[in-house]
C-alpha cells in the first residue's frame, strides 16, 4: 500500500500559539501518539510518500534518519516532487497520480482542506488529520477500514 504522508497538521500538530520543540537534527519532535500510529500503519511494509511542503528540504536518507530518531523505521520512502510554493496539495497529488496509475490500495493522510475538492475516487483514500491535533489511533482505525472496503 502507498501512503501520501504529510508532517504538519499529521505528525507535528500544528499549534500556531506553541513553538515546536526542535530535536537536534533540527526537525521539529513529532506526536508520541502520531508516532505509536504511523508504526500501526507501517508495519505492514507500505511505501510512504512524503507530501509535506518539507519534503525537498532533505534528502531520501535524511528523512530516513529524521522519522528513525522519532522511533519509526520506514524502509521504503519517496516524495512527491517538489514545486512551486502557490501549488494546492490537490494539484500536486493530482499531478502524481496522472503519471502514476493507481492499481493498488492507497491512503492520503494530511490536513490539507484542499484535498476535500479531490475526486471522489481519490478522496474515499483521504483520512484528514485535525492539524491541532494530529494523526491518532482513530485514525489508524479508519485506514485499516479503508484498506478492507476500497469502495
Amino acid at each position: 500500500m502507498l501512503i501520501f504522508l504529510d508532517i504538519d497538521g499529521v505528525m507535528v500538530p500544528a499549534k500556531g500559539w506553541k513553538v515546536p520543540e526542535l530535536m537536534d537534527d533540527g526537525f521539529p519532535a513529532f506526536s508520541n501518539r502520531a508516532v505509536v500510529a504511523l508504526a500501526q500503519i507501517i508495519a505492514r511494509k507500505n511505501t510512504i510518500i512524503l507530501t509535506s511542503s518539507h519534503k525537498a528540504n532533505f534528502s531520501i536518507q535524511e528523512w530516513k534518519s529524521i522519522f528513525k530518531r522519532r522511533g519509526i523505521d520506514i524502509e521504503k520512502l519517496q516524495r512527491l516532487p517538489a514545486s512551486p510554493l502557490n501549488v494546492s496539495r490537490k494539484e500536486e497529488l493530482m499531478k502524481w497520480f496522472s503519471s502514476h496509475p493507481m492499481t493498488g490500495d492507497f491512503v492520503i493522510i494530511d490536513d490539507d482542506s484542499s484535498l476535500n475538492e479531490l475526486p471522489v475516487e481519490y478522496k474515499r483514500a483521504l483520512v484528514q488529520t485535525s492539524p491541532t491535533v494530529g494523526l491518532t489511533e482513530e485514525h489508524v482505525n479508519a485506514i485499516i477500514d479503508l484498506t478492507r472496503n476500497p469502495e
